[in-house]
């Protein structure tokens, strides 16, 4: 009963804790709505170094000097739009984690239905074919001269 309370207390403990972020005190602007905004927009950028975290979760100091960026930019009267354009203009697309669609970025949003689609007809062409061809035709009977020849070969081969 004790282990179970126990358990039960830890794990409770556990799924309620907060999410870890990488942010430092000193960086936390003391503002709440800007924090706010400020904790949205680095969600949506990729860290350079990490590369699949964003700047929020990451704790390389390029993390923290673009999560300063985005906070002075806040704190100077930027929009959220603002922000993440500057830092597009500044870094390039590759900081975002999430691309915008436009004509150079296309094929990342085309490749997965493409891909989806050619291995569909590798799928469904091959099962038509073989339902359009079923097997191998029926073979005729040997006739009597047919038996004979084959006796003849059969009996031709055992001596031997």
């Amino acid at each position: 009963m004790v282990r179970s309370v126990r358990f039960l207390l830890v794990a409770l403990a556990l799924f309620s804790a907060p999410p870890l972020y990488a942010v430092q005190v000193d960086e936390i602007l003391p503002d709440a709505k800007l924090e706010a905004r400020a904790r949205a927009i680095s969600h949506d950028l990729r860290c350079m170094v990490c590369q699949n975290q964003s700047i929020d979760d990451s704790e390389a100091p390029l993390a923290r000097d673009l999560r300063l960026l985005v906070r002075e930019r806040l704190k100077a009267g930027d929009s959220d739009t603002q922000v993440v354009d500057y830092m597009v203009a500044r870094y390039g697309e590759f900081v975002l984690l999430r691309p915008r669609m436009s004509w150079h970025t296309a094929i990342l949003w085309a490749a997965p239905l493409a891909i989806l689609i050619i291995g569909l007809f590798a799928i469904v062409f091959p099962v038509l074919r073989r339902s359009a061809h079923p097997g191998l035709p029926e073979t005729a009977a040997l006739t009597e001269g047919e038996k004979l020849k084959l006796k003849a070969i059969d009996s031709q081969l055992d001596g031997a």
